[in-house]
């Protein structure tokens, strides 16, 4: 087993192949976040302030249930924890996945997949809700192959 894992949301699949293709550069498993209740299309619908993404990502506080648990994350060191970049930031269910383990002396790297925005004021939002080390991430849904060949050697994990 990988001391590494990729963790990851993908409402529409962009951030699945992202992140796979994460995995495979850095050696690591990977695990899908999934929600309790999936999105369907209307749920997703960013320009409709009442879909149930627009209403969450208005609640700081909305932590929407996570279908599975992951029950050995005592096992990993590093974890990637991969997203769709929503409204600037990562959406909640990534607080909900944060808040559901001990990331205590574990190296956490954010990563995220976005239509046009870098990663907005996601890493400072994330900080304060999990304590780890955490090191710098990146958008990197147009990374080749190589690049994150050469980003995770960068990372030094």
């Amino acid at each position: 087993m990988s001391r590494k894992l990729v963790a990851f949301f993908s409402a529409s699949g962009v951030t699945k192949s992202a992140a796979q293709k994460l995995a495979k550069a850095s050696g690591a498993d990977l695990f899908e976040i999934k929600p309790a209740q999936p999105y369907s299309k209307a749920d997703l619908d960013w320009t409709n302030k009442k879909s149930r993404s627009s209403i969450e990502m208005s609640s700081p506080d909305s932590r929407p249930e996570i279908a599975e648990k992951l029950d050995n994350m005592a096992d990993y060191d590093v974890v990637f924890v991969g997203f769709p970049i929503w409204w600037y930031v990562a959406p909640t269910i990534i607080d909900t996945f944060l808040e559901s383990y001990d990331f205590s002396g574990k190296t956490v790297i954010p990563f995220a997949t976005s239509g046009g925005s870098g990663m907005g004021k996601t890493e400072e939002v994330l900080h304060k809700i999990c304590s780890a080390n955490w090191k710098s991430g990146r958008v990197i849904n147009r990374a080749s192959d190589n690049d994150l060949c050469k980003w995770v050697a960068e990372l030094n994990v």
